[in-house]
């Protein structure tokens, strides 16, 4: 497969470290080779966070995100960073809570209530989780058994049960448009839960 370049981006607190250990090691489980690179500002919480990822079958040829096929936004803080690196055919997944204070200057965008689906489930610490369970639905990146395989491998374990079911709750928000228990949403008509931007729609499966 040619490479796939994936960066998931938030604020500091959010998991987003976390999130990419884990795809790192679901796209291992499927025998690709990753390079993962890392940054975070100093203050644990609050500050840019971001983790990128480069998988390709072949071995990678430069370890660092330069032409982003997916971006994940899950805090304001994130928004801009990364436009030089988007294209036409880049897939951004926002949260909702971002709608109409940024616009994606390249590629499609979809925007999903994330954070508000984490606390639905009774902790807003499983943002990245429902993040990481929408992007799977959305993009053609690895299949669900592998991220939750490797959610049992790095997640601690303490978390891996509350963790295997927010993944499992950000696929069927992507995929069906709708959080467990809401009211039900035609997967084709997403204007409840988009506004401004472009939606991906998701057959269901």
């Amino acid at each position: 497969m040619p490479e796939l370049e994936v960066r998931l981006s938030g604020s500091g607190g959010q998991g987003i470290l976390l999130i990419g250990r884990i795809l790192a090691e679901a796209l291992t489980l499927e025998k690709l080779n990753v390079a993962q690179s890392q940054s975070y500002e100093p203050t644990s919480r609050g500050g840019l966070s971001r983790s990128d990822l480069v998988a390709s079958s072949d071995q990678v040829d430069y370890p660092l995100a330069t032409s982003l096929d997916y971006l994940v936004i899950l805090h304001n803080i994130a928004a801009g960073v990364s436009d030089d690196l988007l294209k036409s055919t880049s897939l951004v997944l926002i949260d909702s809570s971002l709608d109409g204070q940024y616009s994606v200057p390249d590629g499609r965008a979809v925007l999903l209530p994330i954070i508000e689906t984490a606390r639905g489930l009774g902790s807003i610490r499983s943002t990245n989780m429902v993040a990481l369970g929408a992007l799977l639905a959305l993009g053609e990146i690895c299949e669900q058994g592998s991220v939750i395989e490797a959610i049992k491998r790095v997640a601690p374990a303490k978390l891996v049960d509350s963790a295997i079911d927010a993944v499992k709750e950000g696929y069927r928000l992507a995929a069906y448009g709708e959080p467990k228990g809401s009211d039900s949403i035609d997967p084709i008509d997403q204007s409840r839960i988009t506004s401004t931007q472009i939606i991906e729609s998701i057959n269901r499966v």
